[in-house]
Order: structure tokens, then C-alpha cells, then sequence
């Protein structure tokens, strides 16, 4: 009874199949999934964390390596994987017992220890018992998929690009900006020195930023681009479920963590979000998407990768999310946009995106996620009303927001 009540929670949260669409006569239903998915919780990517000078503590202890997926994020990865498991098979994209064919599932992930793990713990409990093929780069090796601009593969105007840059940080520049977010920054100081103390915190140089180049993306510099990296860490803090005594040295509250994850989607939303930086590095990814909105596409596609990846195909399409805990726009360690494609009697094709996530509490507290499920919302994407429902592509007009 327990799994009856779970199953039925989660398809009324995901959307069931049968009540998509807005005409009963003439519903839509989901025929292909597309998962882009950030990797579950880990470290801090260096040892130390950061710089000495930003504050004078010894940073706490993990688990694992730096960078790696931690324990307690590749249980939070498995609890995704069981309820993704349960609505799927509501929408009838996986047989109600036994192991999909291999075709029906397609994983690629980034060769980073943290996204092939984060793939292996979410195929795990999707199909309990089945044995899923995860398309990876040798670890640690580049895989050109992940890193167009870098690769290559889609080279930046740099003009363009900075230009996008500067668009977004708006009218008066980077000073400006700083003194918009100094209480912000102020109180990051405070948690990271305790006390005032000359040069301790991440406030003191003013921010700016390196340029694009054909082969680099533009890169923040000084206090907005260190607050992203500490605000993160201390994220990565509580999401782990350390004690509030560890989080910040014990001097930051969870309301904090929130508050503070706001210069993190700042960073995202100057450098990863605007359309011709976007388009430049999620050129390898659009393929992998394509592929599985496609006919002959596999009818579930997840794509392990990270962050800015997030943050790339949520510029392509404008669509915003928040979720319990975190500041507007901030991938969620193992949150997901989810493109859907779904048909009419028709056959006539559409896009919708959702933004799948666990809240922070949910994050933390390790615990089953109950009848409701991770945090799950339908996102509207601005210049889309087929059927004359507000933010639903045509299967074209999603294909071109691609780019």
C-alpha cells in the first residue's frame, strides 16, 4: 500500500501522461525524456579549499578526495534514480517489470570521478537489477562533449562574448555590482574571519574579469568570483549533512548558506547563461539532446555533467527555478532539467522542461523522500504557447532555442 500511495505521489508530481495536455479529448503524452542532470554532492575541487588569506581556519575534513562523490552524495543520487524509476514507468518509458532494452536508455557522462559515479548510483536504482551502459571518457581524460569551447569544437566570438558579459552585469559595471551585493559580501567576510582581520575574507579586491578568447570562456576575477566559491563550499557544507557546528566554523546559519548561494547563480548568470556563451559551450551536449528528442532516439536520455552545463541549457531556453534552500537559479547538487517530449492523437510533436531537485532539508537529512518526491516543477519557456498553453514548445521551436 505504502509503494501505491509513493507511486501515485510522485506521478501526480511529475505530471501524469494522461492529464498533460489541456484538452481531456486530446491529450499529450510523454514519449521521450531528456535528463541533463548536475553530479551529487562533493568537496571542494583543491586542497585547501581556497587561498590562505581568505580566512584563517582550517577548512573541514570529507570523506573522499577533492572532488569526488561523496557517500552521502551518492545516496542522495540513488533516491533520484528511485523516484525518476517510478514516474517513468507511470509515463509507460519503462516496462512495469524486467530490464529495459539497451536501446531505450542512453547515459553519457563527463569523465570526472563525481559525474561517472553520479551516473552509476542514478542507473542503480532506476532499474533495480539491470545492467545500464554508461558512455564515459576514460577518467579524468577530456571529453570533448563537455568542454566545446575549450576543445574546440565550437569556438567563441570573443566580441560576442563579452559584449554578453557586459550586457549582464549592467550600468555602471563591476563596481556597481560590488556595491550592490557588500552586505552580502560583508557578512561572507564575517563567516569566513570570525573578527575583521586586514586581508581575511574575499571582499577586499575589486571584481573584474578576464576576456573571452576563441579557446576560453570570460572568467570573473577578485570579490564576486571568490564569494561564488566560498558561498559553494559552504553549500556543499550543508548539503553533505555536516553538523551547523562545521558549516562556516559553526558561524553560518542554513539561512546563510541560502542567502549566499545567490553569488553563485550570479556567477551563472554573467557567464553561462547568456545566449552566445551558452550556445558556444553546450554545442556538444545540443547533440546528445537532439538525439533523444528525436524518433529514433533512445526514449530515456540522461546526460551526467556539471553546473555550468545547468546553467548553459537553462540560458538557451530562459527558463528560471528555485528550490527550497537554495537561491534562484543555483544548480542543485543532483538536480536535473528534464526536456519532455510528448504527442498529441495527432503525432504532432512538443517540448516542456522541469526542474527536478531535492530541497536542502532533503539534502541533509538523508531520509526516503516520502510520498511527494524531490522538489518538481513544470518551467515556462518564454516565446512557446503551443496549444495555446503558455511555455510549451513545438518540438521545432525547442530544437532551435538550441541553437
Amino acid at each position: 500500500m505504502m509503494k501505491l500511495r509513493i507511486a501515485l505521489g510522485l506521478a501526480l508530481a511529475m505530471g501524469s501522461p494522461a492529464i498533460a495536455g489541456t484538452r481531456p479529448a486530446d491529450p499529450l503524452v510523454v514519449d521521450r525524456v531528456v535528463v541533463l542532470m548536475r553530479h551529487g554532492v562533493r568537496p571542494p575541487t583543491k586542497a585547501p579549499a581556497m587561498p590562505a588569506e581568505v580566512t584563517p581556519d582550517r577548512w573541514p575534513d570529507w570523506p573522499v578526495r577533492p572532488g569526488w562523490l561523496t557517500p552521502h552524495g551518492a545516496a542522495a543520487v540513488a533516491r533520484l534514480g528511485s523516484a525518476d524509476g517510478v514516474a517513468w514507468r507511470q509515463y509507460g518509458l519503462l516496462p512495469a517489470k524486467g530490464c529495459p532494452v539497451p536501446a531505450a536508455i542512453r547515459i553519457v557522462a563527463d569523465s570526472d570521478q563525481r559525474t561517472i559515479a553520479t551516473a552509476k548510483a542514478w542507473a542503480a536504482t532506476l532499474v533495480p537489477g539491470c545492467t545500464l551502459a554508461i558512455d564515459h571518457r576514460p577518467q579524468d581524460e577530456p571529453d570533448p562533449r563537455f568542454s566545446a569551447i575549450e576543445s574546440g569544437k565550437a569556438p567563441l566570438d570573443p566580441a560576442r562574448a563579452d559584449a554578453a558579459v557586459a550586457a549582464e552585469v549592467g550600468p555602471g559595471g563591476f563596481a556597481a555590482l560590488d556595491a550592490r551585493y557588500r552586505p552580502l559580501l560583508t557578512r561572507l567576510d564575517t563567516i569566513l574571519c570570525g573578527t575583521p582581520r586586514p586581508g581575511c575574507g574575499v571582499s577586499a579586491t575589486p571584481t573584474g574579469v578576464a576576456p573571452a578568447r576563441a579557446d576560453k570562456r570570460p572568467k570573473l576575477t577578485g570579490a564576486l568570483d571568490r564569494a561564488s566559491t566560498a558561498a559553494q563550499i559552504l553549500l556543499l557544507e550543508a548539503a553533505e549533512g555536516k553538523p551547523m557546528a562545521e558549516i562556516g566554523w559553526g558561524r553560518a546559519t542554513l539561512a546563510d548558506v541560502t542567502a549566499l548561494g545567490e553569488f553563485h547563480a550570479l556567477e551563472f548568470r554573467i557567464l553561462a547563461r547568456p545566449r552566445d556563451i551558452a550556445a558556444a559551450n553546450f554545442a556538444g551536449l545540443a547533440d546528445i539532446v537532439r538525439a533523444g528528442l528525436a524518433d529514433t532516439g533512445p526514449r530515456i536520455t540522461m546526460i551526467s555533467g556539471h553546473d555550468t552545463n545547468i546553467a548553459n541549457l537553462g540560458g538557451l531556453f530562459a527558463v528560471h527555478w528555485q528550490v527550497p534552500g537554495f537561491a534562484a537559479d543555483d544548480p542543485v547538487p543532483g538536480g536535473a532539467l528534464i526536456l519532455e517530449r510528448l504527442h498529441d492523437k495527432a503525432g504532432t510533436r512538443y517540448v516542456r522542461i522541469r526542474y527536478r531537485a531535492q530541497t536542502l532539508e532533503q539534502l541533509r537529512s538523508a531520509r526516503p523522500l516520502g510520498i511527494h518526491g524531490p522538489h518538481d516543477r513544470i518551467l515556462s519557456i518564454p516565446g512557446c504557447n503551443a496549444r495555446g498553453q503558455a511555455g510549451l514548445c513545438t518540438l521545432d521551436a525547442a530544437l532551435a532555442k538550441l541553437g
